[in-house]
């Protein structure tokens, strides 16, 4: 990787080098544990120029999505927001049509539906753009880029709202993609888009979110930028809870006009603050990624000199890097659990952590339970309340390890 894929800038300096690791998404059936896996780099750089966090795109999401394993309905919280969205957009915008990106199975335009307004679904994957046919939600099998924008426009018409939810960063055609959102909507029409936010990202040490699949790490500054390479405006942002701390980027037709809004500049004068528009605020990024291994090596390892079991919970992309990254094999970690069937009786990538239902934790009663998934705190310390009936405990890894 020797320029910035948004600006072109040559400018780019490493981060966080998280060595090499598979693709988070790509589980193993039995018959795959003697077979070698192919690793690729996971070393995370900054434009100087522009200031977009970047990955080298050595997959392709052709390798990723086509068949995709990640469902987003199984997460009952993330429905719910999904909901909370559209009710907020509905009655705002008024749209007539609306149009989401990476719609996966569903779980928003579900919404849109059950309030008769007209939408589609472009979703890549084959599997979970299935389900969501299957649900009542209308959806083309596609990736976005200009041409398909333009096609969709043409035969469906401009959408007056295109939603794009944690996909923007799945993207390392930023600009295409962009291009893309652009010829999807109205000349009138708004633009979200939510991605996690590098801020947060830093700041509390959420190191497994990045993976081969998330191409780009945005702040609001290298945001602009990119909604600007494709013809769009940042006109307003909101701060959101999810995936331990997200923006919701509300974008319009450059060609309007439209001046952002003062919460831009909030967000903007934040990031500046932390020192992430210039090199002071990615200084001490690595090593607190090192002490966020050093503490969980240290738990499991003392865990398992005890006699005590750990399993975990959730089987998510970023669980992934997490145990590749902290070496964290079967002889520490006895299994995971998901309520996605998809993943049952598989293996997770590099680690090779079988994979159960989550009623396994249940049977077996163990000591500690690691909860991979940490964005999820709230609605998995609900789920998992029952843990506390044989003295067992729930682990927090991430920003530092917490034991409750």
């Amino acid at each position: 990787m020797t320029t910035c894929r948004l600006c072109g800038s040559a400018s780019l300096v490493g981060v966080v080098d998280l060595g090499a690791t598979p693709p988070c998404e790509r589980f193993l059936d039995a018959e795959q544990l003697d077979e070698p896996e192919t690793t690729y780099p996971l070393h995370l750089r900054v434009c100087t120029d522009c200031w977009l966090a970047q990955i080298p795109a050595l997959i392709t999401p052709q390798d990723t999505f086509t068949e995709y394993a990640y469902y987003s309905s199984y997460s009952t919280s993330w429905v719910e927001h999904a909901r909370r969205f559209v009710t907020d957009a509905a009655e705002r915008l008024r749209p007539r049509f609306v149009v989401e990106v990476a719609s996966n199975d569903g779980y928003l335009l579900r919404h849109v539906v059950e309030r008769d307004i007209g939408c589609l679904g472009i979703e890549p994957s084959v599997n979970v753009g299935q389900a969501a046919r299957d649900n009542g939600v209308p959806t083309v099998t596609a990736f976005l880029g200009p041409e398909t924008g333009a096609a969709v426009r043409a035969e469906h018409g401009p959408a007056d709202l295109v939603v794009a939810n944690n996909v923007y960063a799945h993207i390392p055609d930023v600009i295409g993609f962009t291009q893309g959102l652009r010829a999807l909507l109205d000349d009138r029409g708004w633009v979200s888009i939510e991605v996690q936010h590098l801020l947060t990202l830093m700041e509390l040490n959420q190191y497994d979110t990045i993976y081969h699949e998330h191409f780009q790490y945005y702040t609001v500054a290298s945001a602009e930028r990119a909604l600007a390479s494709g013809g769009l405006a940042l006109v307003d942002v909101e701060l959101l809870p999810t995936h331990g701390g997200s923006i919701r980027l509300w974008a319009r037709p450059a060609e309007l006009g439209a001046e952002p809004s003062p919460r831009v500049a909030e967000v903007l004068a934040a990031e500046k603050a932390a020192g992430l528009h210039e090199l002071s605020g990615y200084a001490q990024f690595a090593e607190r990624v090192a002490r966020v291994r050093r503490e969980l090596l240290t738990f499991l390892l003392d865990a398992a000199a005890q006699g005590r079991t750990v399993v975990g919970y959730g089987a998510p992309g970023k669980g992934n890097t997490l145990l590749n990254h902290c070496g964290v094999r079967p002889d520490l970690l006895r299994y995971t659990v998901d309520r996605n069937p998809y993943k049952h009786g598989r293996f997770t990538p590099g680690a090779r952590i079988p994979v159960l239902p989550p009623e396994q934790i249940a049977a077996d009663r163990p000591d500690y339970v690691l909860v991979l998934p940490w964005n999820l705190r709230e609605e998995l310390t609900a789920q998992l309340s029952y843990v506390r009936e044989w003295g067992g405990r729930l682990v927090f890894p991430i920003p530092r390890l917490e034991i409750v």
